[in-house]
């Protein structure tokens, strides 16, 4: 599975990855308070600027969402037609920055930073025999999955327009889910090779190999 993570010295990649969890969760219910499309508009544009830390091609990385396009253009015309188009474009403001900010820190951080800033909200889980280490990687490794699964999907329906597919896309969705289940089985295999999950309190010379 290729790496989201993009080497830089931003100031992005300098803050805690614990500090970027938090504002993201923050932002996401903050976003559904608003009511006023000039916030919601300028809270999309610091998103969108803090993209430019990233160097020239930072801006590159805001086309994650091209595969999600069609399910924008639904929602705006299925809210338009229930509620109104003012409603619509509020929708689509708080969908965009949540994902762009999503994406973000998903770019912006390390995964191992990921794991240790979630392991101290899992430890409770301790005590009911549940490993909190395990849990974090999966979070870890769910939110590096969805981008990579997404330009998936991005080259697959470039295939399809290139060889003249037509409407019928959900004809992807055999070829997305051999896709899918080809890079787990590649992701479980890279565990298996390094011993799997380790814990944080076992030695690395402890750990046997597969």
């Amino acid at each position: 599975m290729m790496t989201l993570y993009v080497h830089r010295q931003s100031w992005l990649h300098r803050q805690p990855a614990g500090l970027k969890l938090l504002v993201l969760m923050a932002t996401s219910v903050a976003l559904y308070a608003l009511t006023s499309l000039w916030t919601a508009g300028a809270a999309l544009i610091a998103v969108i600027l803090a993209y430019r830390s990233l160097g020239p091609a930072g801006w590159t990385y805001l086309w994650v969402v091209k595969p999600l396009l069609p399910m924008f253009i639904l929602i705006f015309v299925v809210q338009t037609w229930s509620q109104s188009v003012s409603a619509a474009i509020l929708m689509l403001l708080r969908m965009l920055t949540l994902i762009w900010l999503a994406n973000l820190v998903t770019l912006t951080t390390r995964m191992d930073a990921m794991m240790d800033a979630v392991m101290p909200i899992l430890s409770p889980f301790r005590r009911v025999g549940v490993a909190p280490h395990r849990i974090a990687f999966t979070v870890a490794l769910f939110v590096r999955f969805v981008p990579v699964l997404m330009a998936v999907l991005n080259s697959l329906l470039e295939a399809w327009k290139s060889r003249g597919g037509g409407r019928a896309v959900w004809r992807l969705a055999i070829p997305m889910l051999i896709n899918a289940i080809r890079m787990s089985d590649h992701v479980a295999q890279a565990l298996a090779a390094r011993g799997g999950v380790r814990s944080p309190e076992t030695p690395v010379s402890m750990v046997q190999p597969q």
